[in-house]
């Protein structure tokens, strides 16, 4: 028996501009019946990155292009409805890239069952790639020590609250860059950020060598453009900076703007360096338990905005443009 699904298809390659409704293409077709190793999913929840901005206009290379017509590529929670894997009965909960659909059909290799304590939507954020990526580029890109001084631009965002918190348990001088006294005042009194910057509060360069007068020994950066010339312009001596993403670029829609205070990083002899959290993946299970450990002890706090409707599929994504997300972005079907 054949399944009846409505699905987003890619509809735009949103190049040298913003998302647009256009983009998306919502649609209703059928699926075919699950083939031997495969498993009929009913989606429950979507999660949203800014990558998936890069992933819609073909110049992320880590990932297949994306054609028009294609399903809209994305993470999900789903439920197995039928199931011809041995690792996967009906009513079991799994997760992976299952796109923009409300049922799917795919083989069981290419999911991971939901095996946690705390909220399954855990796994698309604290426990998901938001959280891998966090601690994957802190720790094997990063390499804090006790006693640096570790910036984070983005911090109020899914992934830079995380990379606060786990540095602060590294025994590290934390401080936020966040756009609002609202999202400033949760890192430091839920998040336990030591201080936090408003950029929208202007003259960021200031305020960072205000709040970080010995220099910054790791900047985390998920902004780019002016924010990370900011924070180069405070580098320690030996420091590291990790370039996680760079949503000033999916903003404007325009080409990535070098940093003018790139020479920084020869006079302070520190590195700069980029990441693809994929290749930590044989570390996933491991780290994912470790993860829940803080997260069980109390010592590492998430945020979730869900959003609801499936027929709210793009607006949801474009939420993460234009800061209206407080957390991982969701949407529950």
């Amino acid at each position: 028996m054949t399944t009846t699904t409505k699905q987003w298809l890619l509809n735009g390659h949103p190049r040298g501009r913003g998302i647009e409704d256009g983009d998306f293409k919502l649609v209703e077709t059928q699926l075919a019946v699950p083939g031997e190793g495969e498993v009929l999913l009913k989606t429950l929840y979507l999660g949203f990155d800014p990558a998936q901005k890069g992933w819609m206009e073909n110049i992320a290379d880590y990932v297949a292009p994306m054609n028009i017509g294609d399903v809209m590529r994305g993470s999900g929670i789903c439920e197995v409805v039928a199931s011809n894997h041995d690792k996967f009965a009906v009513g079991d909960l799994a997760f992976g890239t299952t796109g923009w659909s409300e049922y799917v059909v795919i083989h069981g290799k290419e999911l991971t069952k939901i095996e946690t304590d705390i909220s399954p939507t855990a796994v698309l954020s604290v426990l998901g790639t938001t959280g891998l990526t966090a601690y994957c580029g802190l720790f094997k890109v990063g390499k804090p020590v006790a006693g640096d001084t570790v910036l984070v631009s983005g911090a109020a965002g899914a992934t830079g609250s995380i990379v606060g918190q786990l540095a602060k348990l590294a025994g590290c001088r934390v401080v936020g860059i966040a756009g609002g006294p609202d999202k400033c005042k949760w890192l430091v009194d839920e998040a336990g950020y030591d201080a936090a910057i408003d950029y929208k509060a202007g003259n960021v360069k200031a305020q960072i060598k205000e709040n970080c007068p010995g220099g910054v020994d790791v900047i985390f950066d998920n902004v780019g453009g002016v924010i990370l010339d900011d924070m180069l312009a405070n580098i320690a001596t030996a420091a590291r900076v990790v370039i996680c993403g760079g949503i000033s670029r999916y903003e404007s829609g325009g080409t990535p703007v070098g940093p003018g205070n790139y020479f920084n990083l020869i006079f302070r002899r520190a590195t700069m360096q980029g990441f693809i959290v994929l290749d930590w993946a044989a570390e996933f299970p491991i780290l994912r338990k470790r993860l829940e450990g803080f997260v069980k002890d109390g010592s590492l706090k998430y945020q979730e905005d869900i959003q609801e409707g499936f027929e709210n599929a793009p607006e949801t994504l474009q939420r993460l443009f234009v800061g209206k997300n407080r957390g991982k972005q969701m949407l529950k079907l």
